[in-house]
């Protein structure tokens, strides 16, 4: 049972630190000429092939959710990761649930920032449609880095679930 909360504990810890990651950097959207990467905190352009400008940007409501959702979730696992740890201080089977559920909403907040963040692909910058991006532009690194802090955010849960399985 220990060896689980704490494989479930160390991917956790993993999700965070990718969906961390991805958020720092500004490569959520690239342009095919790298002269515009779009993030949910940063914006990088390269004009006229002059030093790159990098700055805050005006976020519309899609993606402005979606920072605010992998923001909340980047908080649940971090309290997921503390309550697991203090499961396994005190060995007590009460804690983990609470991490399990903590665990499952940084899940869903997850999830739900993947689906709404496509939407915000109609932005002036891109000028693409809802869930359909423009020939010139792609997903980038910090997108995909999201995208597995997700996926391992899942597996994390099926081994925080299987460590919150009754007894008989």
């Amino acid at each position: 049972m220990d060896k689980l909360t704490i494989i479930s504990g160390a991917l956790f810890l993993a999700a965070d630190i990718f969906a961390i990651v991805s958020l720092a950097m500004p490569d959520w959207i690239v342009s095919d000429k790298g002269d515009a990467r779009l993030g949910l905190l940063w914006t990088c352009e390269t004009l006229y092939n002059r030093s790159q400008v990098c700055y805050s940007p005006t976020l519309g409501g899609a993606w402005l959710m979606t920072l605010g959702c992998v923001l909340v979730g980047c908080v649940c696992v971090t309290a997921t990761i503390f309550l697991l740890t203090l499961s396994l201080c005190q060995l007590n089977i009460h804690v983990m649930a609470y991490a399990r559920w903590v665990g499952f909403t940084a899940m869903f907040l997850f999830c739900l920032a993947a689906v709404v963040f496509p939407m915000g692909f109609h932005a002036e910058e891109i000028g693409g449609e809802p869930y359909q991006l423009p020939n010139s532009f792609q997903v980038g690194y910090s997108y995909i880095f999201f995208v597995l802090a997700l996926w391992i955010t899942v597996v994390s849960e099926l081994f925080a679930g299987k460590v919150c399985l009754p007894h008989f």
